[in-house]
This record gives C-alpha cells, sequence and structure tokens, in this order.
C-alpha cells in the first residue's frame, strides 16, 4: 500500500513539474531563433484614395418623338454610326378617332371665324371708301382678319399633321421622320417597327427611341468615400483599372468633385469625374465597371519597411524598429528611426537603417482564453 502511495505521489510531483513548464515556455520571450529577419529594402510607396465606378460618354442624348404614331421604319441599328441630321426613324401618325374629330372640327370653326371676318372686313372697306368711319376701325378690323386668317391655317397644318405626319409650313418642311440631333454612335434602340410612340410634351417626358453618344470624348463616373475625399483636389493623377480589361492601366486626371455627398448603403459618397487621357491603343466602351486610383502623394525610389514593424510611441512620439544584436545569441536593439509616407502596408525610413539592414518581426503570441 505504501508502495502505490509512493507512485501516486511521484506521478502528482511530475505532472506539476510539467504544467508549470508548459505555462513557463508560452509565457517567456521568444528566442533569438524564433526571429524573422526583413530585409530595409528600396522601393516605392503611393498615398491613393479609391474610386469606383464606371467608363461613361461625356455626352449622350436620348431621341424622342414630338409627335404620336406608330414606328414605320427604323434606320439604324445598336453601335451604328450616325452624323447630325442623319435618319432614325419613321412615325406614321396614328391619331386616335377624337383627335381626328376635333382636329375636323377646329378646321370647320376656324372657317366659319374667317369667313364672318372676310365679310366684316368687305363690309369695312367700303364704309372706309365713303368716308363713314375711321382708320382705327380699319385698323381693327384688318386685324380681325389676319388673326383669323392665322387661326385657319393653323388648323389646317394641325389637320394634316395628323393625318399625314408632314406638312410644308414657312418654307420649313415638317415631318415625321425623327432625325439625329448630333453626331455619334448609337449605344440604345429603344423600339422596333410597330411599337407605339407617345409624343414629347410639356406635361409628359415622351418615348425614348434611342440613346446615341459621342464615344470619342469618355470620361470616368464614380465615387469616392467622405473618408478620403478632404485629401483629394481636381487635378490629381488617377489610374485606372477596368475590369474587362485586367492587363491595361488608363491613365487620367481628377476633373470634377461633388460639392454634396449622396447617401448609398449607409454610406456617405462623393460623386467624381475623371479625364481620361487618349489611348489609341485601347478600346473603351461605355459601361465598363472601374476603380481609379486617385494618387495624392507618391514616391519612388526611397528605403521602406513593413509598417508593423515598427513601434509608435503616441501619435506624434518616436518610432521605433527592433534589430538583431551584435553578437549571436545577444538581446534584440531597439533604434529610433524617422519614418515618412506610408500606404498603410509600407512606410518610408528617412533615417535610422540603411539599405541591406535587418529588422526584427516578432512572431505572434499565442493568447490563451
Amino acid at each position: 500500500m505504501g508502495r502505490i502511495l509512493r507512485y501516486l505521489a511521484m506521478i502528482v510531483v511530475v505532472s506539476a513539474v510539467a504544467v508549470a513548464g508548459y505555462f513557463w515556455v508560452q509565457g517567456r520571450e521568444p528566442t533569438d531563433g524564433a526571429f524573422t529577419l526583413v530585409d530595409v529594402v528600396r522601393g516605392e510607396i503611393t498615398e491613393k484614395a479609391v474610386a469606383v465606378g464606371q467608363i461613361e460618354p461625356r455626352l449622350q442624348f436620348h431621341v424622342k418623338s414630338k409627335i404620336s404614331g406608330i414606328v414605320q421604319r427604323c434606320y439604324v441599328e445598336v453601335g451604328g454610326s450616325v452624323d447630325a441630321g442623319d435618319p432614325l426613324f419613321e412615325i406614321e401618325p396614328d391619331p386616335t378617332p377624337i383627335e381626328l374629330v376635333e382636329a375636323e372640327r377646329q378646321v370647320e370653326a376656324s372657317q366659319s371665324a374667317f369667313n364672318r371676318a372676310q365679310a366684316a372686313w368687305n363690309r369695312t372697306t367700303e364704309l372706309s371708301r365713303e368716308g363713314i368711319i375711321s382708320s382705327d376701325e380699319v385698323d381693327a378690323a384688318r386685324e380681325t382678319i389676319e388673326l383669323a386668317r392665322i387661326a385657319l391655317d393653323r388648323a389646317h397644318d394641325s389637320l394634316t399633321l395628323l393625318r399625314e405626319g408632314r406638312l410644308a409650313n414657312r418654307g420649313r418642311k415638317l415631318e415625321s421622320i425623327i432625325r439625329a440631333p448630333a453626331a455619334g454612335i448609337v449605344l440604345a434602340r429603344r423600339v422596333n417597327p410597330g411599337d407605339p410612340v407617345v409624343p414629347l410634351t410639356s406635361y409628359q417626358e415622351g418615348t425614348e427611341l434611342a440613346t446615341v453618344a459621342d464615344m470619342s470624348d469618355l470620361i470616368f463616373k464614380g465615387t469616392v468615400d467622405e473618408i478620403d475625399v478632404g485629401r483629394l483636389g481636381v487635378g490629381l493623377p488617377a489610374r485606372l483599372k477596368i475590369g474587362a480589361l485586367p492587363d491595361v492601366e488608363v491613365s487620367g486626371r481628377l476633373s470634377r468633385i461633388a460639392p454634396q455627398a449622396i447617401d448609398r448603403d449607409n454610406a456617405k459618397l462623393f460623386e467624381v469625374e475623371i479625364e481620361i487621357d487618349r489611348a489609341d491603343d485601347v478600346l473603351l466602351r461605355a459601361g465598363y465597371s472601374a476603380n481609379a486610383d486617385l494618387v495624392i502623394r507618391e514616391k519612388r525610389d526611397i528605403l521602406m519597411i513593413p509598417e508593423r514593424l515598427v513601434e509608435f510611441d503616441g501619435p506624434e512620439g518616436a518610432r521605433f524598429v527592433e534589430v538583431p544584436g551584435e553578437t549571436p545569441g545577444a538581446e534584440p536593439v531597439k533604434v529610433e528611426i524617422e519614418t515618412g509616407l506610408s500606404d498603410g502596408l509600407n512606410i518610408e525610413v528617412k533615417s535610422g537603417l540603411e539599405e541591406g539592414d535587418r529588422v526584427i518581426q516578432r512572431p505572434p503570441r499565442d493568447v490563451l482564453g
């Protein structure tokens, strides 16, 4: 029985020593052999803000009709090039019975009013020759018949336009063919032959027939987070990375920053525009998604190390790194350095280290819960 108790006591002692040794090993500083040495190298650091958006034409316009009807013919296809004045669509008038009846009744009413004005004018001229009425009454009668003639012409024009879709008025031919207001590329065609068309008026937007844009002048439109917008200024260089062209980098310059933020997904964003530098060897298309790096500051051929290796003594305090001791096995030595530009990953070393020096990177310490 006594021998068993001695064995149990020895087991307890050995276990306690093992547990104590484990916690001592976990809590002690790592030895020199566990350090990782990182070289001080030369490179470049860029402080930048990122804008997210897409490529868009600077000038694009939506083609609409000023008359109602049915699309009879389409002269263009998506991707086609047009010049100012080229025909795009032909609209065949399709008035409702009520519109046609009202136009005919308006012609009849205007004709009746003109006939009355003509009769009154004839009487006025006769009385004027006899010297019975004054010149003011003659002028009033002349104005009445002129207004009646204008109203009659307008009523005839409205009826002709409803029936035929075209008319000749004051030497200018008005017709139902919709023409391009400016040169460009057809980005979208919204209608096909047979589709109805609602006209553009002061109280309705009208049917969009097509979208035409000048594809020779493209810009980047995107948004920047409010955290970064305070560091931006018009004229900053930009580098665009286009999702559809991963191997191509397009340059440009920041041309506009919106004065007011917009809310999107519970975040405050500012809209920006970037002038894209012309590159003949790169074919850009409207709608390409892209990210733009707005270069705030950039330094090349400078000494740098990973920023995670630097110990900061307060926001404006000294900066330190650890370097190996002079002899093998010696404790690491803290060295004060002067830092400069940082991009969040690497930081510039202005003084305190030389190219080729090695900085200690300690392994992460295990944290027991």
